[in-house]
């Protein structure tokens, strides 16, 4: 059978991105195929950092032309990256952030936060260069998970220096004061301490900057909302009915100022027993599901609830960094990998990056 172009775009439509559920060429990601006598190239670009998956889909690809080409005759190039995205009208992107997710939950004690480390972790693990701002002013717990203390330091034009550990920029008030002082600050002062922490951090070429947002809907993170150039969010919730109500507050929050929701993430979802394996819904099994469908919205994934989770996050290693090849890890990759499919499914932002052009007369 002689080999042809459009035979081998014929067997890459049987190719399925798992994160999406759609075929490579409908997904846009087949960038060239070349054939020449019994030798074909194919070059695949991925909109999205997918190191998980990358191997796994070469050998996807080589099984679906094995019968047409012979291994030694087929040339694979695979390529991922993240790109800037549309951000809401009025607003412009920050300096050196190609992407601003936040990761909200409407209420606490759901792992919002256990959730923003650990997904920041997976990104960097597919590939992405991340950072962290802890929004929580009146309990900033980032630097605590991150294993991260002490006052950062300033660069020449004053511009806050992110703190690092793990790979990740992170900045919080809590490295501004003492773990142990109260923020008795009403509403407006909150607001304007978090746009400073965003805006003068000298942030690092990023690709995405995860903010881990107060519990609740109420006017700080509405305004936060409003006035922060966001790509997407996250909502985290468990299965119970009560995290649930509260989990769609924070959905119809975004869909009001006009910020498109990724996903849902469903923490707690199961709890196995360490002595006797027994499994357990101890919050309701299904919520996240049922709630993602009544809104239109993906479940990104479910998580469980695991004591070494808790543990790792609260020595100052969260899970994707201390237990890198566990199955939670490899479930927050997961959701990382979906959250950005996802993202980069939306309109991509031309004007990042480009200097700006000031026009004199002289």
């Amino acid at each position: 059978m002689a080999v042809t172009e459009q035979l081998v775009r014929e067997r890459l439509r049987s190719i399925r991105d798992p994160h999406l559920d759609r075929d490579l060429l409908d997904l846009g990601y087949v960038k060239g195929v070349g054939v020449d006598g019994d030798r074909v190239a194919l070059d695949i670009a991925l909109p999205y950092p997918a190191a998980g998956w990358l191997d796994a889909l070469e050998a996807t690809l080589r099984s679906a032309l094995s019968d047409l080409v012979a291994g030694d005759r087929l040339q694979v190039s695979l390529r991922a990256r993240a790109h800037a995205h549309e951000v809401r009208e009025g607003l412009s992107p920050l300096p050196n952030v190609r992407n601003i997710l936040a990761v909200a939950s409407g209420k606490g004690g759901v792992g919002k936060s256990t959730t923003s480390v650990n997904l920041a972790l997976a990104l960097q693990a597919e590939g992405a260069r991340v950072g962290v701002l802890d929004a929580d002013i009146y309990g900033p717990s980032i630097p605590r998970m991150l294993g991260i203390s002490g006052k950062p330091e300033t660069t020449a034009e004053q511009a806050i220096i992110p703190k690092q550990n793990h790979g990740l920029q992170a900045m919080s008030i809590g490295f501004l004061i003492d773990e142990d002082t109260p923020m008795i600050w009403r509403g407006p002062m909150v607001t304007q301490a978090l746009q400073q922490l965003l805006n003068e951090t000298a942030w690092d070429d990023l690709d995405y900057l995860i903010i881990d947002l107060p519990p609740g809907t109420g006017d700080i993170q509405l305004t936060l909302c409003q006035r922060v150039p966001l790509s997407g969010a996250i909502i985290v919730t468990t299965p119970q009915d009560i995290a649930l109500l509260d989990a769609k507050k924070a959905l119809k929050m975004f869909e009001k100022v006009e910020v498109p929701v990724l996903g849902i993430v469903e923490n707690m979802a199961i709890h196995v027993c360490s002595n006797c394996g027994h499994a357990e819904h101890i919050f309701g099994s299904g919520g996240g599901a049922r709630m993602a469908e009544q809104y239109g919205v993906p479940l990104l994934g479910s998580l469980p609830l695991d004591i070494a989770i808790r543990e790792q996050a609260d020595g100052g290693t969260p899970t994707v960094a201390a237990q890198p090849d566990s199955e939670s890890a490899g479930r927050y990759r997961l959701i990382a990998r979906s959250t950005a499919a996802r993202l980069a499914q939306r309109a991509r932002n031309k004007g990042f990056g480009l200097p700006k052009i000031v026009i004199q007369n002289t």
